[in-house]
């Protein structure tokens, strides 16, 4: 595998730190990335997202959806089960786990549900202001000081005669 240095890239630019973190995680990363449970994101609008988590077997109650350090954490623990019931064939896992997601700068979750063992996350990315593009007016020069005395002295000739 590859090693890439990112030593440059800290050298030359500001705030873009957590890109390279990023990118340097992900190259480096020898461990497989889990796969329980399946998911999908979905572009709902321009500015719109959503992740949909099969959680298929798990209550509302045993679900946990948090979001710190610019990650999305969705968290699933199991109920203690009572021993009465005798399954022939288990084939629903319902396995607690811990997926986590990377949130861009200005996204932020909006809400979740839960709908048909399927828990559905929207967020939405949010510009700020200062960061939108906008056009800026161009006002018309003011005459210069030296136009304005000349002006003056014409007309002030004009005057006279």
């Amino acid at each position: 595998m590859r090693n890439l240095d990112f030593a440059p890239l800290y050298r030359a630019t500001v705030g873009f730190d957590r890109i390279a973190d990023l990118m340097d995680r992900v190259l480096t990363a020898d461990v497989p990335q889990p796969t329980y449970p399946p998911y999908n994101i979905e572009k709902t609008d321009e500015n719109a997202y959503r992740i949909s988590i099969a959680v298929a077997g798990f209550s509302p109650d045993e679900l946990a959806v948090e979001v710190k350090d610019a990650s999305l954490v969705v968290t699933a623990r199991k109920s203690e089960e009572d021993g009465a019931r005798s399954f022939l064939h288990r084939g629903i896992a319902t396995r607690a786990f811990e997926r986590r997601f990377a949130l861009a700068d200005h996204v932020r979750v909006t809400g979740a549900g839960h709908e048909n063992g399927m828990l559905h996350i929207d967020l939405i990315r949010e510009m700020p202001e200062a960061l939108k593009p906008r056009r800026i007016a161009i006002s018309h020069s003011a005459p210069t000081l030296a136009a304005t005395i000349e002006g003056q002295s014409q007309s002030g000739l004009q005057a006279q005669a």
